[in-house]
């Protein structure tokens, strides 16, 4: 028998601006994966990874508009892709910064 999870099972500062009895994995599925990717921890990654498969959140992070580079780095060597095929690497390198313009 697979184990229920619940939204309450992810580290507290994940959802710091939200009500997180409002998260439901299903429907919030994208913030909960970029949350996790981007801010925590290896228990939160493993969690997620059983929740929603590797598959899924690969499929789900390619299509994030941003990661931080840690995270980009992290996912390109889990799924062995290059970074260019992420949307948040075509995206960051067409915008360039304020700073850098």
């Amino acid at each position: 028998m697979a184990a229920v999870h619940s939204i309450f099972d992810l580290s507290e500062h994940l959802f710091w601006d939200v009500n997180k009895a409002d998260l439901d994995f299903e429907k919030s599925k994208e913030f909960i994966i970029h949350r996790v990717l981007e801010y925590g921890l290896m228990e939160d990654w493993e969690l997620i990874k059983e929740i929603y498969g590797l598959e899924t959140i690969k499929q789900t992070s390619l299509l994030f508009r941003e990661l931080d580079a840690v995270t980009l780095s992290f996912l390109s060597a889990i799924f062995d892709i290059d970074k260019k095929e992420f949307r948040c690497y075509t995206h960051k390198t067409s915008m360039p910064s304020f700073w850098n313009s």
